[in-house]
Order: structure tokens, then C-alpha cells, then sequence
């Protein structure tokens, strides 16, 4: 099993778009540009913004001069807010085979597993709502 990477290469994203669109009169970037900073396919990028669209965190210009740019200030999206945004399955999942429920611990572990692994999502949630995008940006270009 790999480890997804979607919740960094979004971070990653909002990040340098935290960092270059100011920096331009209009504070539009490309797909194409944040791919660079990635080095991922712009593909990859654009699926991405989608999701972090439909979240309420970048906003999309079509026509002459189309690209994208950050919806809110950086230190006003959080890493929960991209998390959510970009994981939609749960961070631990159970087997999708139900257990044997002949079996004691068959029986009864799919609870007590299902409780630990929401109670450490929800820790985990917390903690990255204690982090923005411009903390993100400042410890990186420090």
C-alpha cells in the first residue's frame, strides 16, 4: 500500500499560490505553474483545485487570462480545511468484509476499532485546524 499524498500536494499548491499571487496585478496563476512548483502533472493540479474549489478555496477564471486564485487570505484557510477538502474517506477504514461473527473477536472488534480510529481522525482534525496555510508559508520560505 502507498500513502496518499493528496492532502500535500494541495498544501503545496496553496501554498505557492499563497506566496506568487500577490504578487501579480491580476493574482491569477496556472495549473501549469503550480505543476512546475509540485513537479507533478498539471492534470494532478487541476483535479486538485477541483476539489479545493468545490470547498470554497480557490475560485477558477475561464476565458483570457484563465487560471485560478486563493477564494480566501492564507491565514484564513487551515490545514483541516484542505484535509476535508481533499480526503473524502475516512483516515482509517475497516475491512469492507464484514468479520465472522461466530467469532468473539469478530464479533466485537469492528466497534471498538471504529471508535478508536474516529476518536484519532478527530485529534488529528484538531490539530490541523491549529495550522494555516500562511504558517505553512512562513516556516517555508523562513
Amino acid at each position: 500500500m502507498s500513502a496518499n499524498s493528496r492532502m500535500t500536494v494541495a498544501t503545496h499548491a496553496l501554498t505557492w499560490m499563497a506566496l506568487v499571487c500577490p504578487k501579480r496585478p491580476d493574482g491569477i496563476v496556472t495549473s501549469d505553474q503550480i505543476a512546475d512548483s509540485v513537479n507533478t502533472n498539471p492534470v494532478v493540479i487541476r483535479r486538485t483545485l477541483g476539489s479545493l474549489r468545490d470547498a470554497g478555496l480557490v475560485v477558477s477564471q475561464r476565458g483570457q487570462g484563465a487560471g485560478w486564485r486563493l477564494a480566501r487570505e492564507p491565514g484564513a484557510i487551515t490545514l483541516r480545511d484542505v484535509y476535508l477538502a481533499v480526503e473524502p474517506d475516512p483516515l482509517l477504514a475497516l475491512h469492507p468484509s464484514t468479520p465472522n461473527q461466530k467469532c468473539p473477536v469478530g464479533r466485537g472488534i469492528p466497534p471498538v476499532l471504529r471508535g478508536a480510529y474516529d476518536r484519532a481522525e478527530e485529534a488529528m482534525k484538531a490539530e490541523l485546524a491549529e495550522v494555516t496555510v500562511a504558517d505553512v508559508l512562513k516556516e517555508t520560505v523562513a
